[in-house]
């Protein structure tokens, strides 16, 4: 046995001391005990580490916000007409073909006319006799040579064939298929030479000049529209293009079975471009604000109670309840809860909780203000 060698209690002893010497240190923050008792404090402070929860941000902005209501509908014409025969007889002429713009009174057909000019030859002799008969009789009438009822029977006769021949007349202008509106041929359905009887179609009229689009809007936005608001018409055969319209009318009824109101839009397209039958896509304008607090629509928190948004807050997240304004497109206008320049949660919202800490992706800055908050934050837990 080595008499020069530390005995079992001095070595329990130079432990005791080191190991009094480290906790000494670490209380004044002097830095880590060496050895063992260095790697005993290191796993007590990797035990406190709060794990960061990476998200996406964005920064209140102001800018103006549109409120708009959207909805489609097919166009219509709200001016249309169906060109009928008026008589019966054979298609003599076709004058005018499917795209041909019109004017009302012009002519687009021809029956022929060869009976119903006979019969009005007729008529007109049966009516220029009848005339010279009563002629006759009223000169035998004021010499008292004439009983007033025979007077009377021919007068009546006369007028009778005056109508007959009046009829005769309508009946050979009815021959001359016209436009009864302005428009264009939309449909022809009879070919020369084919048998029209009466009140058959011949023709469809439409005028293009003004088209509708009809939206069954729900009873909630009662309020809302009024008529002469600005719509904008987006349609597929013109994309990119934005046709300017307006709201013409408003039912003053709601439906009670589908709980909608009917809004009637108009819209004028001197480029010809729209036609009727066309699906549209309608944004109704009706309230307008100028410097707008927003932020984007992603970072509200709804359907928990109040609105809220989760504000980055010395790096972490803080539950903050806003008002909401307008919500259009991918912008929510904010009337409460948030200042300018306040940063927000869009992206990794739906794993918070109050008061996580965050990492802060695609802003650098932000990312060193939150790791700067974090550091500072753990060296005065290790420190506790």
């Amino acid at each position: 046995m080595d008499m020069h060698a530390p005995s079992r209690f001095q070595r329990a002893a130079t432990a005791g001391w080191l190991l009094a010497c480290a906790f000494s240190l670490a209380a004044c923050g002097g830095g880590s005990a060496p050895g063992a008792a260095g790697s005993s404090g290191s796993g007590k402070q990797g035990a406190r580490e709060e794990q960061a929860v990476p998200v996406e941000t964005a920064v209140t902005l102001r800018q103006g916000v549109v409120a708009s209501y959207a909805g489609t509908a097919p166009l219509e014409a709200p001016i249309e007409a169906q060109v009928v025969a008026k008589t019966s007889g054979v298609l003599l002429r076709v004058l005018t073909e499917e795209g041909q713009q019109v004017r009302a009174g012009q002519v687009l057909a021809r029956i022929d006319p060869e009976r119903l000019r006979l019969e009005l030859q007729r008529n007109q002799a049966m009516m220029r006799k009848l005339e010279a008969e009563f002629r006759r009789a009223q000169e035998l009438f004021e010499r008292k040579l004439l009983a007033a009822d025979a007077h009377e029977r021919l007068r009546f006769d006369l007028e009778t064939q005056r109508a007959a021949y009046d009829m005769a007349r309508l009946e050979l202008s009815y021959t001359d298929i016209v436009a009864p509106i302005d428009g264009v041929i939309a449909q022809r359905m009879a070919k020369q030479g084919n048998l029209v009887q009466m009140n058959q179609a011949v023709f469809r009229i439409v005028d293009i000049s003004r088209l509708e689009a009809v939206l069954n809007v729900p009873e909630r936005e009662l309020a809302l529209l009024k008529s002469g608001q600005p719509v904008a018409l987006r349609v597929d055969a013109a994309p990119g293009v934005a046709f300017d319209g307006s709201i013409d009318r408003i039912s003053p009824v709601v439906d009670a079975g589908s709980g909608t109101f009917r809004v009637v839009t108009s819209f004028s397209d001197p480029t010809g471009t729209l036609k009727p039958g066309m699906f549209g896509r309608l944004e109704v304008v009706y309230d307008e604000r100028q410097n707008a607090l927003t932020v984007p629509r992603e970072a509200l928190i709804e359907g928990e109670g109040l609105p809220a948004v989760f504000v980055v807050r010395e790096g972490r997240a803080v539950r903050t309840v806003v008002e909401i304004g307008h919500v259009t497109g991918a912008l929510a206008e904010i009337r409460g809860g948030l200042e300018d320049g306040d940063r927000v949660v869009t992206t990794g919202r739906a794993t918070l909780r109050d008061g996580a800490l965050l990492q802060l992706l695609g802003d650098p800055v932000g990312a060193l203000e939150a790791e700067a908050i974090a550091q500072g934050r753990a060296a005065q837990d290790s420190a506790g």
